[in-house]
């Protein structure tokens, strides 16, 4: 009986010692801590991969506001793009409102979120709408608006290179390919809308529109469109797209123009002699530019008019010189100066008045960069950026604007 009894409470322990090691050995257990980990130290965690050196609004802001200073600001507006990034990478991955990543990019700056753009298509988000958030401003002692920040953002994103979005990502980057134009997409209804909602219910001046990569075509658009309505909105735009095929075949048609052009005011009028008597048939090195000058008027200022039309919606541009899709902005159509600002955006910027179609332009200049960090959105909250800033009048700036400024 005795053995009996012993080898029962060895049997028993073996098997209470197997459940234990089972239970131990059970992916359930290191799965929810893996979660768990994936969450706090994921890469695309505000604390993980956000600006180091940028504050929360706080009670000095009612003194002194954080959005007076353009890198500040510059740096806000590019979270709030990541944020646009992040809805749809949430909704992709079925993150909830636990463990979302998305609104970790607005709480601190004291913003909510009252809006997304969903494309109905495939229902993926775009973009978003962000509120100056009163109540949690309100909880840290912010009792007013600091100067300089919207009451209203409307944040759209880029291409995602993930299935689910994939798809309507890309056509409408070939759309911009082909026709440099995005008014043929559902997504660009759905977000003049928003912004024309949001400019109507806090007045244009209190909006900012921004965007990444694709998106800030599709912020430049809807801003234009807006702006053709009197209704001109800050814009902020980060690595704008450039390349099309419609702009590389009216360049084509331009050079093309500008040879003839320049060849056929090198020739005397047919009532006149081949071989001048007087310097009156000479042509100048100024009269072939006054030629070129009266062929292309929209490139030219002409009048006061262009004056007074420029201040009224010259969007930002943020590009980089590497970044092979939006460095064509920084192909000059005129001698425009550049200004070293090294964190001193807040400079009186360089006013080209040979020019009608304008922006405000900010260079990255790098080296040889590759094209993801030359391209990312990460770089405009980096510390010690280095830009060039100019009111700068380029080859696409005029084709982009000009119809803003044509004369009537």
């Amino acid at each position: 009986m005795a053995a009996n009894r012993v080898a029962m409470e060895e049997d028993i322990t073996e098997s209470v010692t197997l459940m234990v090691d089972s239970v131990a050995s059970s992916p359930m257990t290191p799965k929810t801590v893996v979660v768990k980990e994936d969450e706090t130290h994921h890469p695309y965690a505000f604390h993980v991969s956000g600006p180091r050196n940028v504050a929360s609004p706080n009670w000095r802001d009612l003194i002194n506001s954080s959005w007076k200073d353009p890198n500040y600001k510059r740096t806000v507006m590019a979270c709030f793009i990541q944020a646009a990034y992040l809805l749809e990478l949430d909704r992709q991955e079925n993150r909830n409102e636990q463990n979302a990543l998305a609104p970790k990019w607005w709480i601190p700056f004291k913003y909510k979120l009252s809006q997304t753009l969903i494309d109905e298509r495939d229902g993926s988000i775009f973009g978003a709408v962000l509120e100056w958030d009163r109540a949690a401003a309100m909880a840290d002692l912010v009792v007013i608006r600091p100067s300089g920040a919207p009451k209203a953002v409307l944040a759209l994103r880029g291409t995602i290179l993930k299935s689910l979005t994939m798809r309507r990502d890309i056509e409408d980057d070939l759309r911009f390919l082909a026709w440099e134009s995005l008014k043929g997409s559902v997504r660009f209804n759905v977000a003049l809308e928003a912004l024309q909602s949001v400019a109507t219910r806090y007045g244009s001046s209190n909006v900012c529109v921004v965007g990444h990569s694709l998106g800030a075509g599709f912020a430049l658009q809807v801003g234009k469109a807006l702006a053709k309505e009197g209704l001109f909105v800050d814009a902020h735009l980060f690595n704008p797209p450039s390349i099309s095929v419609a702009m590389s075949l009216r360049n084509i048609g331009e050079k093309a123009g500008v040879a003839w052009k320049r060849l056929m005011s090198m020739l005397p009028p047919k009532n006149e002699p081949l071989i001048p008597n007087s310097n009156e048939g000479q042509v100048s090195p100024g009269n072939v530019s006054s030629g070129f000058r009266n062929w292309v008027p929209s490139f030219y200022g002409s009048n006061q008019k262009s004056t007074v039309d420029l201040r009224k919606w010259v969007p930002h541009l943020y590009v980089n010189d590497s970044d092979y899709i939006c460095c064509h902005y920084t192909d000059q159509d005129g001698v425009t100066e550049k200004r070293e600002v090294n964190n001193k955006e807040n400079n009186s910027p360089v006013v080209n008045t040979n020019s009608q179609a304008a922006a405000k332009l900010f260079v990255m200049s790098k080296g040889k960069q590759k094209f993801h960090e030359a391209h990312g959105l990460e770089q405009w909250w980096s510390d010690n950026l280095e830009l060039q800033s100019a009111i700068h009048s380029s080859r696409l700036i005029s084709q982009q604007l000009k119809s803003l400024y044509s004369i009537k």
